[in-house]
């Protein structure tokens, strides 16, 4: 008998600029053609693809079968890089074509216009990061999870291999006390990166959120019911140092930096096509809607000059 879970169809939907994830994503996915691969826009992604031998790069499982891109012209020089064989002309097209959906866009004040036709078309979602940086819309999330809708959404860093830290580590850290996180580009569309990378090691539970900002970026003061204190820094240029953490103990330091990022896509899509077989979430939705009431609260105490906004009071505002 054959017990292999079925092959899951999948569609890659959305490009914007600086985001490449409809290339990465869907090659870890189902292989890709390194010489395709290099003609797109993100030597990058070549550079850490082309690190794993190509006979490796798959995710048993799952096939990302449909693409669709904003601009038309995207769609065919994807397709060939990540083997996708078929290219849509909307992205409703693919209802009933496809087993689930991930939306491969990074702008968070778009996502519930993106995310509706699937959600109406009872199709699971996988969201890009972050999920909605904006309380109306973070709320019709909500409202589409306790209607039976399923949605994830998740930042790579929270399953990135240097984040994990083994028992030795954590016996030399001690008892947390700070913790740095950073990254590039800007609060709204990044700080999840940040969060993410560090919010697995103390859970759900940020208090608060000041905000210290300047044109060039935010240096976000969190609190945590644990006691941890947390800074986050979103500096827009600062480019080559995304991924860094360093976590303060009773007993010792420790730095962290982000250097495999096939690994770290690749686990997260993993966790997606797993919940999509089992029908177990990686993480509980809550502590995705906290996540972005921190972001939420960050933004608001930019606004207001630095003033602490209380994580709770955003919460608050999530109407059951």
């Amino acid at each position: 008998m054959n017990t292999a879970p079925k092959e899951l169809r999948l569609a890659m939907l959305g490009m914007i600029a600086g985001n490449g994830h409809p290339y990465s994503w869907s090659g870890i996915v189902n292989g890709y053609n390194p010489i395709e691969m290099a003609k797109g826009p993100y030597p990058g992604i070549t550079s850490y693809m082309g690190k794993q031998p190509l006979e490796s790069v798959r995710i048993p499982g799952a096939r990302v079968t449909h693409i669709w891109t904003d601009d038309p012209s995207d769609a065919p020089k994807v397709a060939a890089a990540s083997l996708i064989p078929n290219i849509v002309r909307a992205p409703e097209n693919v209802i009933g074509q496809v087993d689930a959906v991930v939306i491969a866009t990074d702008d968070g004040e778009d996502h519930v216009r993106r995310a509706r036709p699937f959600i109406e078309a009872h199709l699971p979602l996988f969201i890009d990061k972050p999920l909605a940086t904006n309380l109306a819309d973070l709320q019709q999330f909500v409202r589409w999870h306790q209607e039976g809708g399923i949605m994830l959404s998740t930042s790579g860093m929270r399953y990135a291999p240097e984040m994990q830290l083994n028992v030795e580590q954590r016996a030399h850290l001690g008892e947390l006390r700070w913790i740095t996180s950073f990254t590039c580009k800007t609060w709204e569309r990044y700080g999840i990166h940040a969060l993410e990378a560090v919010e697995p090691l103390l859970g759900p539970g940020f208090i608060a959120v000041q905000a210290h900002s300047d044109a060039g970026g935010d240096v976000m003061h969190l609190t945590h019911r644990s006691g941890v204190r947390l800074s986050i820094g979103a500096v827009h240029d600062a480019v080559g140092s995304f991924g860094a953490v360093h976590l303060y103990g009773t007993k010792g330091d420790l730095a962290l930096k982000l250097s495999d990022t096939y690994n770290a896509f690749r686990s997260q899509l993993v966790a997606f096509i797993d919940m999509l077989h089992t029908g177990a979430r990686p993480l509980p939705f809550e502590e995705t809607v906290e996540l972005m009431a921190v972001l939420i609260a960050g933004i608001r105490s930019r606004e207001q000059g630095g003033r602490p906004i209380f994580i709770a009071d955003i919460l608050a505002q999530l109407v059951p």
